[in-house]
């Protein structure tokens, strides 16, 4: 989950934000995720590497 999170951030860094929802569908565009529970893993990490580095940031 979080190698290809990270990878996925790697690949995209602009499209994805802080909002999980938005995520949510960002990576079930990009990644062909059977489960929904590893899509919402996915994209919860993600959601979370991203507000970490807004923080980070300011």
């Amino acid at each position: 989950v979080k190698r290809t999170a990270r990878k996925l951030l790697e690949m995209y860094p602009t499209e994805f934000t802080d909002d999980f929802e938005t995520n949510k569908n960002l990576v079930k565009k990009y990644l062909d995720v059977k489960s929904k529970k590893l899509r919402n893993q996915i994209a919860g990490y993600i959601t979370r590497l991203v507000k970490i580095r807004k923080r980070l940031e300011q």
